[in-house]
C-alpha cells in the first residue's frame, strides 16, 4: 500500500514538472517573440531609412528643408513639433489629471466615485479620429475667435516669451494640437494615478490624519512618495501616446513643414507628415526619408522609455537607502 502511494505520488511529482517546464517554456518563447517582433520593426524602418541616411547624412536631422519634387528632405520641423506638441500636452495633462486622481481618491463623495472614474475612463475609448473632428470643427474656431486673439493682444506684448504668441489667430497650430493631445493624455494618466493612489494602505492616510495633517499633506508626504513609481509610469504611458498620436493632430494642426517661434503657427509632426505623405510617396528617396521619420519617432520613444526607467531606479536606489 506504502509503495503504491508512493508511485502515485512520484508520479503526480513528474508530471507537474513536466507541466512546470512546458509553462516556462511557452512564456519564455512569448517573450521571446514580443523581442523578435519589436527587433524586425526596428530592423524593417532601419532598412528602409538606409538610402535617405546615406544622402543626407546628420543634415537630415538638422535640416527643415521639405520639397519632394527636388527631393530636399530634413527631419527638423516634424521632430520639433513632435517635441513641443507633446511637451504642451504633459503641461496640460498632468496638472489636471493629478487633481482628477485626488479628488477620487480623498476628496469625492462615494456615490459620485465609480460615476466620474467611468466617465474619465470612456475619455480613453474615444477613437482619436472623433477628437480630430472635434478639434477642428468645434475647438479650433473658439481658440481663433476668442482665446487665441486674447493671448495676442496681452501674451504677445510681453518681452521674452511674446514671440511664443505672435502672428495672426488661425485656430490650427502647434497650440491646438497640443490641447488636443492634452485631452487625449489626460484619462490615461487620471486612471493610473487613481488606481495607484488607491492602492495606499489605509493605515497610512488614517495614521497621517491622526496626527492632523491635512490633505495636502497626505498627498505630499504619503501618498506620493509611496506610489511614486506608479505616478511616474503614467505619466510616461501618456507621453507614450502623444508622442505617437496621429489622426487627431493631423486634423488640427496645419501641417506645415516649416518652424516658427509662435505656438500659433501651423507646423506638423512625424505621425501627422507619415500620415499625409506615405500614400503620395513618390520616388525612393522619397519613401525612404518617410521611414527615416518613423525610425526617428522610435528612437525617441525608446529615449523617452529609457530615461522614465533610470528615474524611477534612481529614485528606488534613494528610497533604499
Amino acid at each position: 500500500m506504502t509503495s503504491t502511494l508512493t508511485v502515485t505520488l512520484r508520479r503526480r511529482l513528474d508530471r507537474q514538472r513536466v507541466q512546470d517546464a512546458a509553462f516556462r517554456g511557452t512564456t519564455r518563447l512569448f517573450a521571446l517573440g514580443v523581442l523578435v517582433l519589436m527587433g524586425g520593426v526596428v530592423a524593417a524602418l532601419a532598412a528602409g531609412a538606409i538610402p535617405a541616411f546615406a544622402k543626407f547624412g546628420w543634415s537630415f536631422l538638422t535640416s527643415d528643408a521639405w520639397n519632394p519634387v527636388t527631393e530636399k528632405f530634413g527631419a527638423l520641423p516634424a521632430i520639433y513639433g513632435t517635441l513641443v506638441t507633446s511637451f504642451i500636452a504633459m503641461l496640460i495633462g498632468i496638472p489636471l489629471a493629478l487633481g482628477i486622481a485626488v479628488f477620487l481618491t480623498e476628496l469625492c463623495p462615494l456615490p459620485l466615485r465609480r460615476p466620474i472614474g467611468t466617465l474619465i475612463e470612456l475619455l480613453a475609448a474615444v477613437p482619436s479620429i472623433i477628437y480630430g473632428i472635434w478639434g477642428l470643427f468645434v475647438l479650433a474656431p473658439v481658440l481663433q475667435n476668442t482665446v487665441q486673439p486674447f493671448l495676442v493682444d496681452t501674451l504677445g506684448e510681453v518681452p521674452m516669451i511674446g514671440a511664443l504668441f505672435a502672428g495672426p489667430p488661425l485656430g490650427l497650430g502647434i497650440l491646438t494640437a497640443g490641447l488636443i493631445l492634452g485631452v487625449m493624455v489626460l484619462p490615461f494618466i487620471a486612471a493610473v494615478m487613481r488606481d495607484v493612489f488607491s492602492t495606499v494602505p489605509p493605515m497610512l492616510r488614517e495614521s497621517a490624519y491622526g496626527v492632523g495633517a491635512t490633505t495636502a499633506e497626505v498627498m505630499r508626504h504619503i501618498v506620493l512618495p509611496y506610489t511614486r513609481v506608479g505616478v511616474i509610469g503614467g505619466i510616461m504611458l501618456g507621453l507614450g501616446r502623444a508622442l505617437g498620436e496621429t489622426m487627431a493632430v493631423t486634423f488640427v494642426i496645419g501641417n506645415a513643414h516649416r518652424i516658427k517661434a509662435s505656438l500659433l503657427a501651423p507646423g506638423t509632426t512625424i505621425s501627422a507628415t507619415l500620415a499625409n505623405e506615405f500614400t503620395e510617396a513618390v520616388g525612393d528617396l522619397y519613401t525612404s526619408s518617410l521611414f527615416a521619420l518613423g525610425f526617428i519617432l522610435f528612437v525617441i520613444t525608446f529615449i523617452v522609455l529609457a530615461a522614465a526607467k533610470l528615474m524611477l531606479l534612481r529614485l528606488e536606489r534613494r528610497a533604499a537607502k
